[in-house]
């Protein structure tokens, strides 16, 4: 696992887009079907749009027609953490960058096999590296 990132507000707002410092930094959530990377069918990384830790690998993301991207599983299973959401009324389970503590989304027990997860990621929040 990587070494944990802290910064100030100030320094994420200096560093990150409007948007991703929305989302990453303030638990914001871009609107469905907005985002970049939903239709990417590219092989390659996900990456934390904070800090570049690689948290999904192409081969886990799937269409789940929800306008965002979805993945299976994480890339390991330190590189992404989750913590109880209890925000807008609901009781969701929030996906959060294991290295900046960066929010990603949430994850959800509706996916595919062989996980049934369905790990629900706002594209603000990461960046894609092309690979095999």
């Amino acid at each position: 696992m990587s070494e944990k990132v802290h910064k100030t507000e100030e320094q994420w707002r200096a560093e990150l887009t409007p948007e991703r410092y929305e989302v990453l930094r303030r638990k914001g959530t871009e609107r469905p079907f907005t985002g970049e990377l939903n239709a990417n069918k590219e092989a390659g990384s996900y990456r934390c749009a904070g800090c570049g830790s690689e948290l999904f690998g192409s081969d886990a993301k799937f269409d789940s027609g929800t306008g965002w991207p979805s993945f299976w599983q994480p890339k390991s299973t330190d590189a992404v953490s989750t913590e109880e959401d209890r925000g807008l009324f609901m009781r969701r389970t929030e996906v959060l960058c294991s290295t900046c503590e960066g929010h990603l989304g949430h994850v959800f027990d509706d996916g595919p096999d062989p996980t049934g997860l369905r790990y629900c990621i706002n594209s603000a929040a990461l960046t894609f590296e092309p690979g095999e």
